[in-house]
């Protein structure tokens, strides 16, 4: 018993190790594509580009981001989180540099999209590469762990997002549109070279003989989870991706500086909230008298759901009834984030709470290109719905989205426990 435990914890200690190396690299990509982000929206908009094109300057990063979640659990399996990870900051850097030192005349719509193809992938690989190390450093069967770990992770990494956000409006003031790139190149170059230097071993088992079908579950709640991931994020982007900056551009008179800014506190807000979630969570559920194991369970996703869909329609009927505008959209973003932070959390919970011990990577890919899928929806819809009827339509779009998220998660199990088995495979991850 005595060599089983002194063996146990120095791999523990290496898979913590390794962890904080990994999520570092994944930090400095999601400041580098938060950043390339805003650089992108507002250098073309700038440019004379229609909200809709605008819109479809990201398809290719949602369409890829799609296909990237649902074939990288498959590859991490295979191969492990050290190649997807450096296969991820290495895409990154080569999206950023196909803009960086582009000739002027290359910058059109095809070009951009193929690089934005380029960034979705490295995203979602460097993400799905760095999240999977929370199913080894928290103890098997500790949920209430579990939800905090995920909450914690996913909270910094969407502050760190809106920290790339203002980056990106800071730089397009001081520096420029390609010089900006080249400095977010950098950044990333130097967080590979700390993996290559610093990482050892690999993160995690891999399983070679892992089938692609896998990834296409058959687990009830995960396929219920994943329909409602669709839903609730389309829900955001259908509104915040391109209808609410070009809104607080064109129509407040805001400058892009300004735009980036408030997104970036907001988003970093967010971020703040979702990591505190578990607190928030678990208060109101022993005020309801709800128990379950330490974490949320359907019920939570359900009434946060319905919730969350008042804010949206609260801020279209605030702007059509007249009232400032700024105020309206301020004060209604920092509650609908405050809500939509916790929803977010507690999907990110119950996707490891479902999955399967021995199938882990492919419940969670799948799950993830679910979540890609309803971004890439909300992300065509922000720019045709704002084009076509302007921000309160895509508000009104937006409640109706939570809504269907909603009634999907009354179909969930109401107490969800962590799935037992063998160690997850590399690819098991969250958001």
């Amino acid at each position: 018993m005595t060599d089983a435990g002194t063996t146990a914890a120095p791999a523990r200690s290496g898979d913590l190790r390794n962890y904080a190396i990994v999520t570092g690299a994944y930090w400095a990509d999601t400041v580098a594509d938060g950043a390339s982000r805003m650089l992108v929206l507002f250098f073309f908009y700038e440019l004379g580009y229609s909200p809709l094109k605008v819109a479809l300057l990201f398809l290719f990063y949602e369409v890829f981001g799609i296909i990237t979640n649902l074939v990288g659990g498959w590859v991490a399996a295979r191969l492990g989180l050290r190649v997807t990870l450096l296969a991820g900051l290495s895409t990154q850097i080569v999206a950023l540099s196909m803009l960086a030192f582009a000739p002027e005349a290359w910058l059109v719509v095809g070009y951009v999209m193929a690089a934005q193809a380029l960034s979705g992938i490295a995203k979602d690989l460097t993400k799905m590469s760095s999240k999977s190390a929370v199913k080894l450093v928290v103890p098997e069967g500790d949920s209430g762990a579990l939800y905090k770990w995920v909450a914690i992770l996913t909270g910094s990494k969407n502050a760190l997002k809106g920290v790339g956000f203002f980056v990106g409006g800071l730089l397009l003031g001081l520096v420029g549109f390609q010089t900006a790139l080249l400095l977010l190149a950098g950044m990333v170059a130097s967080a590979l070279v700390a993996v290559l230097v610093l990482m050892r071993g690999d993160l995690g088992r891999t399983d070679g003989k892992a089938k692609f079908r896998q990834m296409f579950s058959n687990n009830r709640s995960v396929n219920v989870l994943a329909a409602a991931r669709i839903f609730l994020f389309a829900s955001r982007d259908v509104w915040f991706v391109v209808a609410l900056p070009v809104y607080l551009r064109t129509v407040l008179g805001w400058t892009f500086w300004q735009v980036g800014t408030f997104l970036a506190v907001w988003v970093i807000g967010y971020g703040i909230v979702q990591a505190s979630a578990p607190r928030v969570v678990r208060s109101r559920a022993a005020v309801a008298g709800e128990t379950g194991g330490g974490g949320p369970d359907g019920r939570t996703a359900t009434w946060l759901a319905f919730l969350l869909a008042a804010f949206p329609a609260g801020i279209a009927i605030g702007l059509a009834s007249g009232a400032d505008p700024t105020a309206v959209l301020v004060v209604g973003l920092i509650v609908f984030g405050v809500v939509f932070a916790m929803n977010s959390a507690v999907h990110s919970y119950l996707i490891l709470a479902y999955a399967e011990g021995d199938k882990v990577a492919m419940n969670v890919g799948f799950y993830y290109m679910a979540n890609a899928f309803g971004r890439l929806i909300g992300t065509i819809l922000s720019g045709l719905i704002y084009q076509w009827q302007g921000l309160e339509a895509c508000l009104w779009l937006s409640a109706a989205f939570v809504v269907a998220a909603g009634l999907l998660s009354r179909l969930l199990p109401a107490a969800p426990r962590a799935q037992h088995g063998p160690p997850a495979p590399a690819a098991a991850s969250v958001s």
